[in-house]
């Protein structure tokens, strides 16, 4: 998760932490931060083989953000993309509920989520609004329903 701004609400940790402390909560509400977040994401990412390094940053309803970044594996199969990184983290910790991802990736043409993470952005987040963006600063917005059309879902079931 992200540190906070400075210009954040400060609250009084929950009764019975030891020892008492001061906490921020983090409050990123717009698609700069979540883009920021998805470019720093990226430089943690593990790519060996490929080079080609990912960043991706989920905002949840509450206003975290988590990240995730890719992560090669040598047969490559089993590589985990920055999307499902940063979803899962935020699934792990108790989030659930979110309304937006950014995915960061290094290239001239953006670069969408691949087929699996699609699915997995529809089925944990809906059609929230995906934003692409390369370093060198450009944006395209589009959505989970548009990547994803006729989704399969649990519905299906």
């Amino acid at each position: 998760m992200l540190d906070c701004h400075p210009e954040e609400p400060t609250v009084r940790a929950p009764k019975g932490s030891l020892p008492p402390f001061w906490v921020r909560i983090p409050r990123m509400s717009d698609d700069n931060g979540l883009i920021k977040a998805a470019k720093e994401a990226r430089e943690n990412a593990h790519a060996p083989i490929s080079n080609f390094r990912v960043g991706a940053a989920l905002r949840a309803k509450s206003g975290r953000i988590f990240t995730g970044c890719n992560v090669e594996n040598a047969t490559l199969g089993l590589t985990c993309c920055a999307e499902r990184v940063a979803i899962f983290k935020a699934i792990s910790e108790g989030e659930h509920g979110f309304d937006a991802i950014a995915v960061a990736a290094d290239t001239d043409t953006l670069t969408p989520p691949c087929g699996a993470c699609r699915q997995i952005i529809w089925e944990f987040c809906g059609d929230v609004p995906v934003i692409l963006t390369n370093l060198k600063g450009k944006v395209e917005r589009t959505s989970a329903g548009k990547l994803l059309p006729n989704a399969f879902d649990a519905s299906f079931l």
